[in-house]
């Protein structure tokens, strides 16, 4: 896979939509979708009442629904959550594309959004067809380089299969894995999160779906962030 000049990057709006008078508003406005959740709620509608109620465009609120966890949730998230010590020997099971494009959006200076249970997420999306970006190959360096660090035995990479370019990713994967020693498998399945919901290893994953469902995980994407990355680009309340 040949690096190319495709960015993530920000939407041009993106720093009047997040600049210094939103976070406040942002602070309300989670509070409310939050509690909403908590009460039944489902996502959709929740998210529309409270969008209405702070004025909110379309992209302020994706990130919205990506920064808000009802309470009951990020005690369960937390309660399953992995050590660093814990990860010694380990296999962990690596949700691809949630991991690789949060931190492809980070080396394009992209916004990316600090959520209620600790996650970092984004709101950009493959949209059924994956395009690499010229720091995908550092990005999966930094992530091979952090694994060994914390002494992991295994890697278990999962791709969604029918995403395109999918099966070029794994190959670049692979390579990079040949080149550095790293100990990864990478496998294409047509729905990794069912596989990593019952899956027996440490879960790497910011889907909230996929950590509420696994036995154990661990918040790469925020490890990375925290101690890697210091020029990300965070919006957070």
């Amino acid at each position: 896979m040949n690096p190319t000049q495709r960015q993530r990057g920000k939407h041009p709006n993106d720093d009047k939509l997040f600049g210094a008078k939103w976070p406040p508003i942002f602070k309300e406005a989670l509070d409310d979708h939050s509690f909403l959740l908590e009460r039944g709620y489902g996502t959709t509608s929740s998210l529309e009442i409270v969008g209405n109620r702070y004025r909110l465009n379309k992209r302020q609120r994706q990130a919205l629904r990506r920064m808000s966890v009802a309470p009951s949730d990020v005690e369960q998230r937390q309660a399953k959550a992995c050590s660093l010590p814990a990860m010694k020997g380990e296999t962990v099971a690596v949700d691809g594309f949630n991991l690789l494009i949060l931190l492809e959006n980070v080396f394009s200076g992209a916004y990316i959004f600090y959520s209620l249970d600790g996650c970092f997420r984004d709101i950009s999306s493959v949209h059924g067809s994956y395009k690499h970006i010229k720091q995908t190959g550092e990005a999966i360096k930094l992530i091979g380089d952090v694994f060994q660090t914390l002494e992991v035995a295994h890697v278990k990479w999962f791709l969604d299969q029918p995403i395109s370019n999918s099966g070029r990713l794994r190959a670049f994967l692979e390579e990079i894995s040949t080149q550095n020693n790293f100990p990864w498998e990478v496998e294409l399945c047509f729905d990794p999160d069912k596989v990593l919901a019952v899956s027996p290893h440490i879960v790497v994953s910011a889907d909230g779906w996929v950590i509420d469902q696994a036995e154990r995980w661990f918040n790469m994407g925020a490890y990375l962030v925290e101690h890697y990355l210091p020029d990300a680009n965070i919006f957070r309340v």
